[in-house]
């Protein structure tokens, strides 16, 4: 699978779990030897502008964190338009699921997923899309900014049980007919991080079900990283989803 990554999302921009040393470099090392990396490139003004107001972004740029949550919302663009012909994953920080048009919380600065979407659809390359947030925190953000927009639908599962979770995930995408899918994926759910609930094989099965849901309705799909701070497990996870996608 064609992963979309930097050298420069390796720095230690902040001093939150998002941003640790050596996270990164836990999800590279599990990732399959035959990866092909893509370059990023940052994402435009224009493009920010798509989902952020301009006080927001001088803010970012205040904060001093600009120039890597730009480059992170322009890997999340490149990603979704990679996935409109095969599927591809996100390697990127720092996270956006929080962010919102005029605010950012919960490690995040811009909103990665819902930019992608917008850029995706002032470019008339998709009219319809989906997004599957499986990060353990409800992604607000992009509820926030994509609510107004009929020609997209989120869902965050909330579910307490691992089996219920995964059923609930299966119904859900049983129902899209779309021309894109948008995983948020965080991987803070899993039963040796934050949230304690899903297995490293539940995201392989979300992965497959994602893939199986595409070639259903034909449509394209890409994920992006968002949480998961265990550093021991987090690589595991993230190839496990990465399999479910393509296997």
């Amino acid at each position: 699978m064609k992963v979309v990554f930097d050298e420069l999302f390796h720095s230690v921009y902040s001093s939150d779990p998002a941003s640790a040393k050596g996270r990164m470099e836990s999800i590279i090392a599990a990732l399959p030897t035959d990866t092909e990396y893509i370059a990023v490139e940052p994402a435009t003004r224009e493009q920010l502008e798509l989902a952020h107001t301009t006080g927001h972004i001088n803010n970012v740029k205040d904060d001093g964190v600009f120039d890597i949550a730009s480059l992170a919302a322009g890997g999340a663009i490149q990603a979704a338009r990679i996935g409109l012909d095969e599927p591809c994953f996100g390697l990127i920080r720092p996270p956006g699921h929080h962010a919102s048009a005029e605010s950012a919380w919960g490690f995040c600065y811009f909103n990665n997923m819902a930019l992608s979407l917008l850029t995706l659809k002032s470019e008339f390359l998709i009219k319809t899309a989906f997004v599957l947030d499986i990060d353990l925190h409800y992604g607000d953000g992009t509820v926030n900014i994509l609510r107004s927009f009929s020609w997209v639908k989120t869902y965050n599962p909330e579910k307490n049980n691992r089996a219920q979770y995964i059923d609930k995930v299966k119904a859900i995408l049983s129902g899209i007919n779309v021309d894109l899918i948008g995983i948020s994926a965080g991987f803070d759910n899993h039963k040796d991080d934050w949230g304690g609930l899903l297995s490293t094989e539940d995201y392989f099965l979300i992965g497959r079900m994602v893939k199986e849901t595409s070639i259903a309705c034909g449509a394209g799909y890409f994920a992006l990283l968002e949480g998961g701070y265990n550093h021991k497990v987090l690589g595991q996870n993230v190839t496990a989803l990465i399999n479910g996608m393509t296997v």
